[in-house]
């Protein structure tokens, strides 16, 4: 039997991952890998098999099931299988499920963590998550396919709230919000593709988001996260002519 390593990549650039992390890829007998890894984290592991294992909305997608069969399958023929997972493998990456299925074959494996895509969009922006006496909790969400249950009411109370997978739901996403009773002028930063060479991001409030200036915007070929919050009010302000701007802080005026 091999042992199975699940390696967070980080949110994108190939010097963003653990050492760690980098030294397990270079050791590597074979690689199975999400889709939105760069060409140049694969590039560290030269030397093994790549599986492209990954899923993309609206695609042709790897069953879990059957990544998980791919697994033990791997451990049981190679000394070190290495599952690559885009940002950190604990967080909306379906590693339970991986672990369960390795833990029943009786296969040892290890998590390496990574760095999530909402600390790496944070950093981008320059902007705290957290903000002493604006912002003191942090909620991670994807939508929640019941608009009226507690997830959403959770969510609203969030101080700082990060969507991931939200593009395509970016305007239910911010309707659901303002009618759980989140300010319509609430700040939005959404980052794509972050720390890639293809980054880039923008601002809006949560009601411009809701009549679609978000869906406007986005380029569907690459991921994005919507950071949603009064932490983030300096970006949308920055770009606004001071008459605007002191009608937004004077809560008036949602932009």
């Amino acid at each position: 039997m091999g042992k199975v390593y699940l390696v967070g990549a980080g949110p994108g650039a190939a010097d963003l991952i653990t050492v760690r992390g980098a030294r397990i890829l270079g050791m590597a007998d074979v690689v199975l890998h999400d889709a939105l890894i760069e060409p140049e984290l694969l590039a560290l592991c030269g030397q093994a098999r790549l599986v492209a294992v990954g899923k993309r909305c609206g695609r042709h997608a790897t069953a879990q099931h059957f990544i998980n069969k791919q697994l033990v399958d791997c451990a049981r023929r190679h000394a070190v299988v290495v599952r690559l997972k885009g940002g950190d493998p604990m967080l909306f990456g379906r590693a339970d499920e991986e672990m369960r299925a390795l833990e029943a074959a009786g296969i040892e494996f290890d998590v390496v963590p990574g760095i999530t895509a909402a600390i790496a969009s944070a950093a981008l922006l320059r902007r705290s998550l957290t903000l002493r006496g604006v912002a003191r909790s942090v909620a991670f969400a994807t939508r929640s396919r019941a608009p009226e249950s507690d997830e959403i009411r959770a969510q609203v109370e969030a101080d700082s709230l990060v969507y991931y997978m939200g593009r395509d739901s970016a305007d239910a996403i911010a309707a659901e919000l303002i009618a759980h009773g989140k300010p319509a002028h609430t700040p939005v930063a959404i980052v794509e593709a972050c720390s890639t060479p293809r980054e880039r991001h923008t601002s809006m409030t949560l009601d411009q988001m809701a009549a679609g200036a978000a869906r406007a915007w986005f380029d569907p070929a690459q991921p994005s996260l919507l950071l949603i919050g009064e932490a983030f009010r300096a970006l949308l302000e920055a770009g606004l002519s001071p008459e605007v701007r002191q009608a937004l802080q004077a809560g008036r005026l949602a932009a």
